[in-house]
């Protein structure tokens, strides 16, 4: 046997608890289905010793004083609302098959518009924060297909449904990395819309404040706003109470500067989302690491 062969094993064997997850509430509704997904993210987050660990450390960075009980129920949120998320996308046809879950509002949406009739491109840029891909939704459904960037899964199975996800809010998807990179700019320059999160630590970046620390931030999608004159329009899919609704707002663009000052201008933009409502945002992406 070769190690092709032991490597797809394992990776089957890591995927199934989630298709069992998946395919134990495939028979309900949409929101039924991604409220128990959430839930069982949430157990996972509240008993599963190291996510404690390490969800503990990134949120007393930035909130050193919070009790230990408020920490096990913002824990327990996150994980609800990372799980309904990360079914929503794995479902988005389904998901975006309702438009009138998402409530949209801000300038930005008008200077897509207006970019969008002037023939050019446009950066929408977000963060790991509410639904994230309800921007993309709603872009969609305007005649404003935007494509994204993503990282590419190592598990093969889980990766297969997980690109599928992110191409039916919208294309082309793009994998991080030189090669999607320059496909990223032929698609920009023909006037295409690309969506950037950028809250991952990105390890040759600049250290640029977030949530009060320095995090090593891509100044990439200020750079090629600049150098192609393209509006930066941060945007974000608050997830409201009920849990199957969303208020996408679309702030102003980033006025254009320098490339870092840019970037310090989005990720004061995060920060201000997620000092609002932290449960909202995936405090799990070990965003300070190296910095």
């Amino acid at each position: 046997m070769t190690p092709g062969f032991f490597t797809a094993l394992w990776h089957r064997a890591q995927y199934i608890p989630l298709w069992s997850a998946l395919s134990a509430v495939r028979l309900r509704s949409l929101d039924h289905r991604a409220r128990l997904f959430g839930a069982m993210v949430g157990a996972v987050m509240r008993w599963y010793p190291p996510a404690r660990w390490r969800f503990d450390r990134e949120v007393l960075r930035v909130f050193p004083d919070m009790p230990r009980a408020r920490r096990a129920v913002l824990r327990r949120e996150m994980g609800r609302n990372m799980g309904r998320t990360l079914f929503e996308i794995l479902h988005s046809a389904e998901f975006q098959a309702n438009p009138s879950r998402f409530h949209v509002s801000g300038p930005g949406l008008a200077a897509l518009e207006r970019a969008r009739a002037e023939g050019k491109g446009a950066i929408v840029v977000s963060g790991h924060f509410g639904q994230w891909d309800a921007v993309r939704a709603v872009l969609k459904a305007r005649g404003m297909e935007t494509g994204a960037v993503y990282r590419p899964q190592q598990n093969r199975f889980y990766q297969r449904g997980f690109l599928a996800g992110i191409e039916a809010a919208g294309r082309p998807v793009m994998a991080t990395g030189r090669a999607g990179t320059m496909d990223m700019v032929r698609h920009l320059r023909r006037g295409g819309f690309m969506a950037i999160l950028l809250d991952e630590k990105y390890a040759g970046g600049a250290p640029v404040p977030f949530l009060g620390h320095p995090a090593l931030t891509s100044t990439a999608a200020a750079a090629l706003a600049l150098k192609h004159g393209l509006p930066l329009v941060p945007a974000y899919g608050t997830r409201r109470p009920c849990g199957s609704e969303f208020d996408v707002a679309f702030e102003a663009p980033i006025p254009h500067t320098d490339a870092h000052a840019m970037t310090a201008a989005v990720n004061d933009s995060l920060s201000a989302r997620v000092l609002r409502d932290p449960a909202q945002w995936y405090w799990m992406l070990r965003r300070w690491d190296g910095a």
